[in-house]
């Protein structure tokens, strides 16, 4: 059976969740955000946060324990990273020897959020990125200076399970979460704007992703404040295991990351990329199997027809072939997000940043599903890539040139239809998703909230101001300013005078 667009298919089981997540996100309101943390300032100085951001209506369909409580908005959570000396420097000396190494090192870890305060003891972290990856201290061969550290923002993985597989390495039941700072955002808010308007969309397959403040204790010594971070769910076998019931409608099936590597683009235009299953040895491939080593074999092979099928039938078979293996609706909706944004660096534009996961194991039997994936350069960041160089006002129906799945679907014009709708429905002022002032609304409530804390012990990125990136493309676009450089106004503008 196919899962039609979410938003259509709730059930009375559906609204009963969301109505239990209701109660529990109105009784986590109530508690008090006053607790003094030692060595640590409290999240909010001895007063209530505020909580004025309106949760998307989307948001709370997944019935999931973890996701309700550390995904929750109501109170920023606080996350201290503790390493003893030798352990840190270790980290430091594997990224001199191979920046992209992904290497979990040990750690403890204290997660506060409101009164309740988890420990895990033991856990794994490890850095992460492709070109925003960093050495998080000092110069290269340089070990931690003590007393005098020169600290910089670097993404984290961390894994609470890496190294004790029970429940006391997970938080109510979540095993990863990835951490990632702002880069190139004075906005402090592009990739999580993006995610929320996934969500507000009923585009369910969207990462949740709030703010979180992050404290690195090394030894003994005073904890350093890194800042305010991005708290995102990670794309794995748990987010498909979340997503299961009315949605992917099983986990058993074969997850592929896929993006820009040394095979080239992940443009799904033939089969002389790279394929692999995920070796942990910091390689990136085209295509990278996210399962069980002994089954990459086989979801090569049906990755394989998958793009034989795509790149192979004719107008009419493929329009046919295309509605048997995935919800075009929901796909076509899933990327008038994509493109609303300005998602440059994607799939259609530059083959770049994307899952992909088939709900079976059968190489010829399977339903489809694109994950979007990577959002922190959109919203007018944006480099000359592909055949764009301004992603507000590119034809949404020449986003790229390389990315087969949508250069073929844009050939129908009821799939044509179905996009542009989609893409009318986000600007529309009446629906309140991307529209200029629901937009800017949303974001000084979120910027509101997290301006006290922005200021951090690396020097770096210390205020909220309104830019795009500053090697970016077009440095001009705005957010918060209304007139012809708002980025809003500029895209309703290009998606009203779509034919």
């Amino acid at each position: 059976m196919k899962r039609r667009d979410f938003r259509d298919k709730m059930t009375i089981f559906d609204s009963m969740k969301r109505y239990l997540f209701i109660i529990s996100a109105v009784m986590m309101a109530c508690i008090s955000c006053t607790r003094q943390q030692e060595d640590i300032p409290s999240d909010n100085n001895g007063e209530d946060q505020k909580e004025d951001i309106i949760p998307p209506d989307n948001n709370l369909n997944i019935n999931d324990p973890g996701i309700a409580y550390m995904w929750d908005e109501s109170v920023i959570p606080e996350i201290t990273i503790r390493m003893d000396e030798q352990e840190w420097n270790s980290l430091l000396f594997r990224y001199d020897e191979n920046s992209h190494n992904v290497d979990y090192f040990h750690a403890d870890f204290t997660y506060r959020k409101g009164t309740e305060v988890t420990e895990i003891t033991d856990g794994g972290i490890r850095l992460r990125g492709n070109t925003s990856r960093r050495r998080p201290e000092g110069n290269h061969g340089e070990a931690h200076r003590k007393g005098n550290p020169d600290w910089h923002h670097c993404h984290f993985g961390i894994n609470f399970r890496k190294y004790h597989k029970d429940s006391d390495h997970t938080i109510h039941g979540i095993r990863k979460v990835n951490l990632k700072w702002f880069k190139d955002d004075p906005n402090y808010v592009r990739e999580l704007y993006c995610y929320d308007l996934f969500r507000r969309y009923g585009i369910w397959t969207g990462a949740f992703d709030v703010y979180c403040r992050v404290w690195l204790q090394i030894g003994n010594e005073t904890p350093a404040y890194l800042g305010v971070y991005e708290m995102i769910e990670p794309i794995d076998e748990e987010f498909i295991e979340r997503r299961t019931e009315g949605m992917f409608g099983s986990d058993k099936g074969f997850l592929w990351k896929c993006g820009y590597a040394g095979g080239g683009p992940a443009d799904l235009n033939g089969t002389d990329g790279s394929w692999s299953p995920d070796l942990d040895n910091g390689v990136n491939y085209t295509y990278e199997f996210k399962g069980d080593e002994e089954d990459f074999e086989t979801a090569r092979i049906q990755l394989e027809d998958f793009i034989l099928k795509l790149t192979g039938k004719g107008e009419e078979s493929f329009c046919k072939w295309i509605k048997e293996v995935c919800d075009v609706e929901f796909l076509l909706k899933t990327y008038a997000v994509n493109v609303v944004v300005g998602m440059c660096d994607d799939h259609w534009n530059n083959g770049n940043n994307f899952y992909l996961y088939f709900n079976t194991t059968d190489k010829l039997k399977y339903e489809f599903f694109f994950l979007p994936y990577d959002y922190d350069n959109t919203l007018g960041t944006s480099w000359n890539v592909g055949v764009m160089n301004d992603p507000g006002r590119q034809d949404p129906y020449n986003w790229g040139d390389c990315g087969l799945l949508m250069e073929r679907m844009m050939r129908f014009d009821e799939f044509r239809q179905i996009y542009k709708n989609a893409l009318q429905e986000l600007v529309s002022e009446e629906n309140g998703l991307f529209h200029v002032d629901a937009s800017i609304a949303r974001i000084k409530a979120w910027q509101e909230k997290i301006a006290p804390y922005v200021s951090n012990d690396t020097g770096e990125d210390m205020e909220i101001y309104d830019a795009a990136a500053s090697w970016g493309n077009l440095q001009d676009y705005k957010l918060l300013t209304k007139g012809s450089r708002n980025f809003f106004e500029v895209k309703a503008q290009t998606v009203n005078a779509m034919n």
